[in-house]
């Protein structure tokens, strides 16, 4: 490695240790408290006794729906972090995008003992933001679902309520009590937390990020449908896990829609404003030229001389009269 383009850093391993883990590992716990403890109680929301979009039948437990949450969460992580390990890897082999990605990246120098070539800092950027930004779509979903307490459209046939009480009396009675519930509790909770879909929200984040890789990172002249196919195929992928939730009576459409929504916010967002489009970090030197001249004085830049007056310059000595012959025509013109 040149070395001009080596750059000693003692800083990077305690900043990396103190705020990029710190970071990332409460993000992770904050899911997991979401996820797996009753720490945030979902919100009550009324019902109408007998409101036709809550009187969907019972699709029964998640891991029976036709793509379940195991093999989603699986393909949802493990599928970005593939194609962006193998589309670095195979970049990096390729000369001129190798030569590319060096003049972007330094090799970085950790205390005379550790040193991160480009293909390893850029590796461990991507998959680090996509699983930041994976956790962090988890965690507005389950607080969304917490504070909405939307109703699934399944959820009267959880709730069963007592319709032969006296606060069901009438078709339209708006009831705002939950203890009129007389189902599984865990199952009444469960259809309790609706909006926004978290299997869309995760689905459409994992595809928006790595489509926004693909078009950004990979370059290839050998097939100008690679991209295309292969980008939209994942997109599609995203959009039927969204419209299995509708089809299956687990989630409305408003609630598939918002989780569109929210995941590629948060893909778009991280990959614009964070990884830059996935470019390197010290960006092309072409516009660093052209932005050095920017508030500098005219005074200051240098100065060209025209062709023309390099000409007169030249024929200054026999064509230019003196003060006193053009007096003198002057004088004869005015005769």
């Amino acid at each position: 490695m040149a070395s001009d383009n080596t750059q000693r850093s003692y800083s990077i391993i305690p900043c990396f240790i103190f705020v990029e883990l710190v970071i990332m590992a409460g993000t992770v716990l904050l899911a997991y408290y979401f996820e797996c403890t009753d720490t945030f109680g979902v919100h009550v929301q009324g019902f109408f006794c007998n409101d036709a979009d809550l009187m969907k039948p019972y699709p029964g437990m998640e891991e029976e729906s036709f793509v379940p949450p195991l093999i989603l969460y699986c393909v949802v992580a493990a599928a970005p972090t593939a194609i962006i390990f193998t589309g670095e890897i195979s970049m990096y082999f390729i000369r001129s995008t190798r030569e590319a990605l060096i003049a972007q990246e330094k090799t970085i120098v950790t205390g005379e003992c550790c040193y991160l070539n480009p293909l390893i800092r850029r590796i461990i950027r991507f998959i680090g933001v996509f699983a930041f930004g994976l956790f962090a779509t988890d965690i507005f979903v389950n607080a969304g679902q917490v504070v909405t307490g939307n109703l699934a459209p399944y959820f009267l046939s959880v709730c069963k309520p007592n319709y032969t009480g006296t606060e069901c009396r009438f078709n339209h009675q708006f009831i705002s009590n939950g203890r009129i519930c007389t189902g599984d509790h865990l199952v009444v909770d469960k259809a309790r937390r609706s909006f926004p879909s978290k299997d869309a929200s995760l689905s459409v984040y994992s595809a928006v990020y790595v489509t926004m890789y693909i078009t950004s990172t990979i370059k290839t002249k050998s097939s100008r449908l690679a991209k295309p196919v292969l980008c939209l195929g994942t997109l599609c992928a995203a959009f039927l896990t969204g419209l299995n939730r509708v089809s299956e009576y687990r989630n409305h459409c408003s609630d598939v829609v918002a989780g569109f929504i929210l995941g590629s916010a948060v893909a778009l967002f991280l990959g614009i404003c964070v990884v830059h489009n996935f470019k390197g970090v010290n960006g092309t030197p072409t516009k660093q030229k052209s932005e050095d001249y920017r508030g500098l004085p005219l005074m200051t830049f240098p100065r060209v001389e025209s062709p023309l007056e390099t000409l007169s310059a030249q024929v200054a000595p026999d064509a230019n009269p003196t003060s006193t012959d053009w007096h003198d025509n002057r004088t004869i013109r005015l005769q």
